[in-house]
């Protein structure tokens, strides 16, 4: 016979009924207290895991954080591969576009018909 048989044999019963009686009440209120809260930890888990809804908000939440974490590092990067000199040229063409908008406006003008004349002639 092997120990898995023996395990499962009524004698093995009694010998654990017999270490039941010599526990005190206090013990065995604590070993049912003990049990109720695994219990409740289970029954816990298993109607978290059967929560569709709230799994598919959490990993959309997920997703969302781990967007907003590479959009953040690309415009760091982008940040710093930019030389200084692109963002100062910009300023300096915005500043002259407000002194003298004439020339800016006519340039406007000229790409808007341009851009307008090859929509028109499809």
């Amino acid at each position: 016979m092997d120990e898995t048989t023996r395990q499962d044999s009524p004698a093995v019963d009694q010998q654990q009924a017999g270490a039941d009686e010599q526990r005190s009440p206090e013990e065995i209120q604590r070993d049912i207290e003990r049990t109720r809260e695994e219990l409740g930890d289970t029954a816990a888990a298993a109607a978290e895991k059967a929560d569709v809804k709230a799994q598919a908000k959490a990993k959309a939440e997920e997703i969302k954080a781990k967007a907003q974490a590479k959009k953040d590092e690309l415009g760091a990067k982008a940040k710093e591969a930019s030389p200084e000199s692109a963002s100062q040229g910009a300023q300096q063409v915005a500043a002259k576009a407000q002194q003298n908008p004439l020339p800016f406006a006519v340039g406007g003008a000229l790409v808007l018909g341009f851009l307008i004349g090859r929509i028109t002639s499809r």
